[in-house]
């Protein structure tokens, strides 16, 4: 079996112009960028800093943030430089494909699919959580739940939201994303607004200690001894025998691994490769951009939250958040405010995980790794029955299943991707140094290969139950690439 047998740039060029599996490119290096801040910045923006302060880190979350970031930046470059040679869908999917061949290419895939599937399913299910929650902020108390028993329930808002935006999606992926762009403004707007105004409380004494001593979790009076159970240790800490800690430095590295879930975005900008008008300039500009504002807004968030209040005073909440922050100096308007950003924040994450889901699948049945007639575009260069059926079983899922404890998948299967994209850069600058590079990472092969280095260690900091969920999605995936995708690939065609 010729598991490792790669498909050529050219032909992943070629099947972007394939009559009926084709899509349409119509955006530019905004559209892109605001797409990466659509998604990126959401609900997370309120809560994941002052978690990672409160739980990980203390203050040096900051510098969690920045670890985080500046890795993402690096991967970022590798991403740029494949879509500028690669400006097809699939983002790592495809990439892989081209380098380290098609079983790598399909785990990675089958990695994507799940990461997307369950953060549509999780935001959409969060949407109709603070949708409710912000109108009874406001006095207008509004019930979108359906308890049919004791221990089953039917939330209608998330169908409403992904039906919302599976009905722009289906209009044309420009449409979708100029509305997309409009609300991603004005949730910028409310986090610039919100970290103003938490600067009227900041306290320099707060940030001392910055990087808290070590000590053990059960030390931790309060709700937040039980934050953090066996299984929910980082799988490194358990691998090497060490008691179950917080703060120290390693804190600091565990508060990365968690808080990289807030950078997840800037990659979905490469799923959509295929869509962007001039991709070989507007991919790598609209992935920079997007991260820039990115990586600047959560850092000014978390610096607030650490000078507002304490970190070991946010230890002792249940859920502490930037709500939770202003609560304690006495600030409560500030509730209602942060509570409108989070809605307006979550709408336009769905619909980006929405679009980034298609185009796996897409670009997966397009190789005939999934069944074909699924990658069948319309007129207006929209998978739209693809479309459809993703959206119905993120709504059903979203509007049934208590899913928030599959949540860190989405963060193992991107840092995964992540590595390989990474290690591919040098190996297809010695394969194909031939071909044109628009964007080239800087500092290869060295750069690349410990950007790679650096996002499996910070997968070893995600914890024990993360790992064993992978195993088995990853078993799965394989299961059905033997039984199915290996015979059916376009490849074979070829051989």
């Amino acid at each position: 079996m010729k598991l490792f047998r790669t498909k050529s740039i050219e032909s992943a060029l070629a099947q972007t112009h394939a009559e009926g599996h084709s899509l349409k490119r119509n955006l530019g290096v905004w559209d892109m960028a605001m797409m990466a801040v659509a998604v990126s910045v959401g609900a997370g923006i309120f809560s994941v800093g002052a978690q990672v302060i409160a739980f990980h880190a203390g203050p040096a979350a900051i510098v969690s943030f920045l670890i985080a970031g500046l890795a993402c930046v690096g991967v970022a470059f590798c991403y740029a430089e494949f879509a500028s040679m690669v400006p097809a869908a699939g983002s790592a999917y495809t990439f892989t494909y081209t380098t380290l061949g098609e079983f790598i290419a399909w785990i990675i895939g089958w990695d994507l699919i799940l990461e997307l599937l369950m953060a549509a399913s999780v935001i959409s299910k969060y949407w109709g959580l603070y949708f409710r929650e912000f109108f009874r902020l406001i006095g207008f108390p509004v019930e979108t739940q359906w308890h049919v028993s004791e221990h089953f329930t039917i939330d209608f808002a998330p169908m409403v939201i992904v039906a919302f935006f599976t009905v722009l999606l289906l209009m044309g992926t420009k449409i979708s994303s100029d509305f997309d762009a409009v609300l991603t403004v004005v949730k910028v707007g409310v986090v610039l607004f919100i970290i103003v105004a938490g600067f009227f409380y900041f306290k320099v004494g707060n940030l001392t200690p910055f990087v808290p001593p070590q000590q053990s979790v059960g030390a931790v009076t309060g709700s937040g001894s039980s934050v953090l159970t066996s299984l929910e240790q980082p799988l490194l800490q358990k691998a090497l025998g060490l008691p179950d800690t917080m703060y120290g430095f390693g804190g600091v590295l565990s508060g990365a691994a968690l808080v990289f879930f807030a950078f997840i975005g800037f990659d979905i900008i490469a799923t959509a490769a295929e869509e962007a008008k001039e991709p070989k300039r507007t991919v790598p500009l609209g992935i920079t951009i997007g991260l820039g504002i990115v990586i600047f807004l959560y850092v000014m968030v978390t610096l607030v939250t650490s000078g507002m209040i304490s970190y070991d005073k946010l230890a002792q909440m249940k859920s502490p958040s930037l709500a939770t922050a202003f609560e304690l100096v006495g600030a409560d308007w500030a509730a209602q405010i942060i509570s409108f950003g989070i809605l307006v924040g979550l709408t336009t994450v769905v619909m980006v995980l929405l679009l980034g889901l298609t185009r796996v699948v897409f670009a997966m049945s397009r190789d005939k790794l999934l069944p074909e007639g699924i990658s069948h575009t319309n007129k207006r260069g929209v998978p739209a029955t693809l479309q459809i059926v993703s959206s119905i079983v993120v709504a059903l899922i979203a509007s049934t299943m208590d899913i928030s404890v599959l949540a860190d998948m989405v963060n193992i299967g991107t840092l995964s991707a992540f590595v390989l994209v990474c290690v591919g850069v040098p190996i297809m600058r010695k394969k194909r140094p031939d071909l044109e590079r628009a964007f080239k990472a800087p500092g290869s092969p060295w750069l690349p290969l410990i950007v790679a280095a650096v996002c499996f260690v910070v997968m070893l900091y995600l914890s024990v139950l993360t790992w064993i969920r992978f195993l088995v999605w990853l078993a799965a995936g394989i299961t059905i690439y033997f039984a199915y995708s290996y015979k059916h690939s376009r490849l074979n065609e070829k051989a």
